[in-house]
């Protein structure tokens, strides 16, 4: 068995092996553009294009592509292969720097929200040497950005990169009040993903899994996740083979994936890496969705990274860590005093003002149809956006905003009441899993993210809304040095934690009292996609976007219609897979049954006159009755869903889908859901919870 050591990064074209591989010249400019964000000459993107192609061909690599980010939210890749044939009938292989930094993909079929029409194929791609290339499936994959050719971003990594300058920017502004010298300031990001595997038998033979990710039918299994035994419990052979295999696919390709367990609800699973920067972090969970979804049939199995695959036990959520690093610094590390580390208490400040003054952008940011049923459930935080600092930041905040003095907290040693278990030290902060947005030490975990979401938008609008945060300080605070300045950010904090502190809050989130407490502080609560989506064009956040060049107008309002007709989209392949469902597996498989205990009722009559068949009667009257039910609301769906088609106003739409369609959609799955533990298992025609859940 090969060493970890060994495998990690063997199919990356990451530092070291550039080092390797590239003239020292070359190397120094490459990382110049890598870590200082400087311009790429084409002399340089031709010596590294073949010590590219060179090392990709050692590894067994025939092809190379393009691998971009399109508005759907997924990963996109063109193959085309190093092979030039020449004039005497064989073939050399060859691999340009123009090739490595610019692409030509067709622009036309991808989202666009109106920038490409069909007839205007050209879009284009360029080279992010921030994140390195790998090689997949033979395939040296590039990670790229990609845009139309009038200019506009088709994707999620360039207005992610461009917030990243943002930041970038406005903190070294903040910091050169500090005295400190400029250095790259990087948002950094660990995440944590959250996933089903099922037996690939039962998938096959449920068709709302294959068409939409979830069953949309499905009765409570006997034993949910009510004895908390799956959680971090011993884990299956079959479930545990797959997990190696993925440990050492992600390893190969540089993602430092480190702990891996048993969620809560049975058959859930996470794996969570090491944080790396942010760019590079997103490219890494986006290798990392693949990579399980095509290994899991290795094992039989199915992997479902649907945010709500079963209903009723928890869903899958992607917990966000992000920090902000200068180097090897992390800049919210509050060290042993929090409240005398001046340059803490700013960028604090900046992230409490960013989720307050932002907090509807940041619900929109994670927003879909998927995530609408997850969030607030009793499993995730609510849709109503909030911070969470813990006691000792909290106090400081209160001694800040109310101007009384505070008492440094001590460590506490942790005593366990047992000779041979160590002593340890307390951390200055709990953790609170009800929160949106939670201090965990020295990062900020954004905890409402779905298990399926692309995670750019989310830190592009975080990184964005931080930048603004930091040149208001920055703003505010030039030109004022020493005591002076000392004084002057001192009462700026006071005066922006004082405006913004109805975002924090400690308690628990999914308390009926939290609602009716946000609103009265006056925070935003879109409860579905449909409410959240319209914040993305208010002026507001089309002129914080423009502010740092981050999305123009056009660019913003693209985004809005193409996650609002796939959010219409979804719900209506939903629709008509329940419709479905309902009409060719559900009612004839009821009514078949219907058919036997009526025919059974008439065997026993016949066989014993005057034989008690009540309890074989009252089951007939409740299945027909049941059957009357689901035609009932099967009727109301197909007439509201036939209207709502012809409605053009996509927002409208939406409206409709969240706020009319779905109840009827719950009521019909409520009304098959009833017969499913009335009829006979042998004529159910679906895997119920019970078989899915607890596969062997």
């Amino acid at each position: 068995m090969a060493k970890v050591s060994d495998i990690y990064g063997s199919m990356v074209f990451n530092e070291h092996t550039m080092q390797e591989r590239l003239p020292s010249a070359t190397y120094k400019s490459l990382l110049k553009t890598i870590k200082e964000g400087e311009p790429l000459e084409i002399e340089v993107a031709n010596v590294v294009a073949h010590a590219m192609k060179e090392w990709a061909i050692e590894k067994g690599a025939t092809h190379f592509t393009h691998w971009f980010q399109p508005l759907s939210g997924i990963t996109s890749e063109k193959h085309d292969s190093f092979l030039d044939p020449v004039s005497d009938g064989r073939a050399i292989m060859s691999f340009s720097g123009k090739e490595l930094i610019q692409g030509e993909p067709d622009a036309s079929s991808f989202p666009s929200g109106g920038l490409r029409a069909t007839f205007e194929a050209r879009g284009y791609t360029a080279w992010d040497p921030t994140s390195y290339a790998f090689i997949k499936d033979e395939v040296l994959c590039i990670p790229t950005a990609f845009c139309s050719y009038t200019g506009e971003a088709l994707d999620k990594k360039t207005p992610l990169l461009r917030s990243m300058s943002a930041i970038d920017e406005q903190a070294n502004r903040v910091l050169a009040l500090f005295g400190e010298e400029y250095e790259r300031v990087v948002p950094t990001l660990g995440s944590e993903q959250e996933y089903f595997l099922i037996s690939e038998k039962d998938y096959a033979k449920r068709m709302d899994l294959v068409m939409t990710g979830r069953t949309m039918f499905g009765y409570a299994p006997c034993k949910g996740q009510e004895l908390e035994e799956h959680y971090f419990g011993a884990i299956r052979p079959t479930v545990n083979e797959f997990m190696k295999e993925l440990d050492n696919e992600l390893w190969s390709l540089g993602v430092s994936a480190r702990t891996k367990h048993n969620e809560v609800a049975p058959a859930q699973h996470e794996l969570a890496p090491i944080f790396t920067n942010v760019n590079r972090a997103i490219d890494e969970n986006l290798l990392t969705m693949e990579k399980m979804r095509l290994l899991a049939s290795h094992y039989g199995l199915v992997c479902l990274q649907h945010e709500k695959p079963f209903a009723g036990i928890n869903g899958s959520g992607k917990h966000n860590n992000w920090s902000l690093s200068k180097g090897k610094r992390n800049l919210l590390e509050p060290g042993e005093s929090p409240m005398d580390n001046l340059r803490f208490l700013v960028f604090l400040t900046g992230v409490i003002q960013a989720v307050d003054n932002y907090q509807e952008l940041l619900r929109m940011s994670v927003a879909s149809a998927g995530n609408d049923h997850r969030l607030g459930a009793d499993e995730a935080p609510p849709a109503i956006i909030s911070i969470f600092l813990g006691d000792e930041l909290t106090e400081i905040v209160d001694a800040l905003v109310d101007e009384h003095e505070y008492t440094n907290a001590e460590k506490v040693a942790m005593d366990l009441g047992v000779d041979v278990l160590p002593n340890f030290l307390k951390d200055n902060t709990d953790r609170n899993r009800t929160s949106p947005f939670a201090f965990t030490g020295n990062k900020f975990e954004f905890r409402m993210p779905g298990s399926a979401v692309n995670l750019s938008d989310a830190n592009m609008i975080l990184n964005t809304a931080m930048a603004k945060s930091l040149k208001d300080f920055a703003d505010a605070m030039e030109g004022k040095a020493g005591e002076d300045f000392e004084s002057a950010a001192i009462e700026y904090i006071r005066t922006t934690l004082a405006a913004h502190q109805r975002i924090i809050f400690n308690g628990n989130g999914y308390a009926d009292e939290w609602t009716a407490e946000a609103a009265r502080r006056g925070l935003s609560n879109k409860p579905t996609t449909a409410d959240a989506l319209p914040c993305f064009v208010d002026p507001k956040s089309i002129a914080l976007f423009e502010e740092f060049g981050v999305l123009s107008e056009t660019e913003v309002r693209s985004r809005y219609e193409v996650k609002l007709e796939k959010y219409n989209k979804l719900l209506n392949i939903e629709v008509r897979t329940m419709k479905r469902m309902v009409r060719r597996i559900f009612l004839p498989a009821i009514n078949e049954y219907a058919t036997e205990v009526a025919n059974g009722i008439n065997a026993i009559r016949a066989a014993c006159a005057g034989a008690d068949v009540a309890q074989q009667e009252e089951l007939l009257r409740r299945l027909l009755s049941g059957i009357r039910e689901i035609d009932t609301q099967l009727r109301a769906l197909g007439k509201l869903h036939h209207e709502t088609l012809e409605i053009k106003n996509e927002q409208e739409k939406a409206n409709t889908y969240a706020h009319e369609i779905i109840p009827i959609m719950d009521k019909l799955r409520a009304a098959v859901d009833d017969l499913e533990v009335l009829v006979d298992r042998d004529h159910w025609p679906v895997p119920t919870y019970n078989d899915m859940l607890f596969y062997v």
